[in-house]
């Protein structure tokens, strides 16, 4: 089958870079699009809109260039589509609550057409010569969250529960949706297919052998916890799964990490704490960081005792020690965050903040929730700035500061 692939140049704040360069677990969204349809796909063709695609009498799958959609994903909607003989488009149901309650916010790229959402993803079993029709995909969403919460938190305690799907779609067309994809339909989502997974007798034999045979508890034995080639991990380290570690990591002792990704050339220091999160290829994270539901892109650095919630952090960026990213609004209003040059709700009671590419986060910061930090901005503490309380652009950052000849460069600029 041939994919035809729109490409989408809008580039997403503040990372001023369109989403198919953006990381995605552990790999650029473009790659992660590659290798879920290499089973479907022998060959591939760009193009800038619908129009230009060359009809002709091949099967055809066509998709835009910003969207997230996982294994599970499109195995059931090539193998629905295969199944009719017909043209289809994927659609949801309106009462799909991964897709209304997470997917919908802060996008235009999922639209109600009738009695379904749709979006930019096509099948064509003869070229494209005929209207689709619309395919709605059961997401599965599975209801997941925080229950045993403060009354202050949230008048009910649903206002902190994910709806993850088994079958992941996202537009990304925001920061927060890159949050999403890695997080509650990425790493999430993967331990809800693992817990139904372990309904089957089979599969919890075959787990308890393996922690019977390595002397680990069930959740720590390899058959959850995969570790790559030339990784170091300190006894006292705690990992349990599904966890996924790559090659040449270095764990020290006192590391805590939970359901998590971890890439290639990784140093996790000694009492780190990662929980639902990915730190990508190349990134440092100094003793006693923590990463809750949080995203780190390659080669960044986290400094101690810094603290980032629902946070999501660029690549080649540095965040200072003792740097906190806060995620509950003290005042009961809606978080809100840019979008499409205007402030727009998150859809979320807690929400962490953003950083951009090759940013450097000096330390002992406090960063309101939702908050945006440009790429290529420097931000030094001072009495007036040991707070953030507004999103900070790369003319408002302190980059001016630095002396003539040592600049920070600016590498990702808006236009």
């Amino acid at each position: 089958m041939k994919k035809v692939i729109i490409r989408d140049k809008t580039k997403i704040p503040p990372f001023n870079e369109p989403a198919r360069g953006l990381r995605v677990l552990n790999k650029p969204l473009w790659l992660y699009q590659r290798d879920v349809l290499a089973k479907y796909c022998t060959m591939e063709v760009e193009v800038n809109s619908f129009d230009e695609i060359a009809v002709d009498d091949e099967e055809v799958l066509v998709y835009r260039d910003n969207l997230f959609f996982d294994g599970p994903f499109i195995d059931a909607f090539i193998s629905a589509a295969r199944a009719s003989g017909k043209a289809c488009r994927v659609a949801f149901a309106p009462d799909d609550k991964a897709i209304v309650a997470h997917a919908l916010p802060l996008q235009s790229g999922i639209r109600r057409e009738g009695d379904v959402f749709v979006a930019d993803l096509w099948y064509f079993p003869r070229g494209i010569d005929e209207k689709p029709m619309p395919l709605v995909i059961d997401t599965q969403a599975t209801e997941i969250g925080f229950y045993n919460i403060p009354a202050y938190m949230a008048a009910d305690a649903k206002d902190l529960v994910y709806h993850v799907p088994l079958r992941a779609f996202l537009s990304i067309e925001n920061w927060v949706h890159i949050l999403m994809a890695n997080s509650p339909f990425g790493i999430l989502a993967e331990g809800a297919r693992m817990e139904r997974e372990l309904t089957k007798p089979s599969v919890q034999l075959k787990i308890l052998a393996r922690s019977l045979l390595e002397r680990k508890q069930l959740l720590s034995c390899s058959a959850l916890v995969k570790v790559g080639k030339d990784t170091q991990i300190d006894p006292t380290a705690i990992i349990q799964g599904p966890t996924l570690i790559g090659d040449n990591v270095k764990i020290h002792a006192g590391a805590v990490i939970v359901n998590s990704i971890i890439g290639n050339n990784v140093n996790v220091m000694q009492g780190t704490q990662l929980c639902l999160s990915v730190v990508s290829d190349g990134c440092y994270m100094l003793f006693r960081s923590a990463l809750f539901m949080s995203v780190l892109m390659e080669r960044s650095t986290v400094a101690q005792n810094a603290c980032l919630h629902l946070c999501v952090i660029g690549r080649d960026s540095f965040v200072g020690a003792g740097t906190t990213f806060t995620d509950f609004n003290l005042i009961p209003k809606p978080l809100r965050t840019m979008h499409q040059g205007e402030l727009r709700p998150v859809g979320r009671t807690v929400m962490g903040g953003c950083v951009g590419h090759n940013c450097r986060i000096g330390a002992d910061l406090t960063i309101y929730p939702c908050r945006t930090i440009e790429s290529d901005s420097v931000l030094v503490r001072s009495d007036e700035r040991a707070v953030i309380v507004k999103n900070v652009s790369y003319e408002d950052s302190d980059h001016h500061r630095l002396r003539e000849g040592h600049r920070h460069p600016r590498l990702y600029p808006r236009d």
